[in-house]
């Protein structure tokens, strides 16, 4: 579990590619501290599990559905990345609940800047979309970012001068692809309510004014 508060960027040294999968070498110092093998670090918002590293980087392999699913297939090596280590039971919660389980990859459509605020505006497929909510939260590539507005087809998030300088974000342009990791709070609720609408009596029916006259109230 993360927090979406990106710790630092590193630099992709070296990414050696097999057939379905591949394996990522990054430099980074920070989150390097401490670390153990098996340790998770979010990697662009992915969690990845760490299996060799040192004081200067760390190695993690990617197998094929995370291939599929993110942006990691496309880094280059001299690209840089957001990193954040797991959370720990005791640290604030200053971002949201992130998993770093990627949902889909989203495309910037536009890029505006209004005073001190860069606007990135996001196009998503629909499956996303429909968790993406104004005022509620999203990853993207891995940062913690509240929706500003909602589209059909896109949202807008802001980020402030400190967001844009310590993470990828402030560098990307339209058409850049990005990571998103929508809320989990709604899609357990959704499955939940799925879940409910199943269970409920088959001649369970809204109440109409139908309802009402075909049972005598009108």
């Amino acid at each position: 579990m993360f927090t979406g508060l990106i710790e630092e960027t590193g630099v992709l040294a070296h990414i050696s590619r097999g057939g379905n999968s591949a394996r990522l070498q990054i430099m980074a110092s920070r989150v390097t501290e401490g670390l153990l093998p098996g340790d998770s670090i979010a990697v662009n918002g992915v969690c990845l599990t760490v299996v060799a590293f040192d004081s200067r980087s760390f190695t993690a392999d990617v197998m094929a559905e995370t291939l599929a699913r993110t942006n990691l297939g496309s880094l280059r090596p001299g690209d840089r990345v957001n990193l954040e280590r797991a959370l720990r039971l005791g640290d604030r919660l200053g971002g949201h609940l992130v998993t770093g389980h990627i949902d889909g990859v989203g495309r910037i459509v536009r890029r505006e800047e209004q005073d001190i605020a860069i606007l990135l505006t996001i196009a998503a497929a629909p499956e996303l979309m429909r968790y993406i909510v104004e005022k509620g939260s999203v990853a993207v590539d891995g940062t913690s970012l509240t929706v500003a507005a909602v589209g059909e087809k896109d949202f807008l998030v802001s980020l402030i001068p400190h967001t844009a300088h310590q993470t990828i974000l402030g560098g990307k342009k339209p058409g850049d692809r990005v990571n998103l990791e929508t809320d989990i709070i709604g899609k357990y609720v959704e499955k939940l309510l799925a879940g409910q609408s199943r269970l409920d009596p088959p001649e369970k029916r809204d109440i109409s004014l139908e309802f009402l006259s075909e049972h005598g109230f009108a």
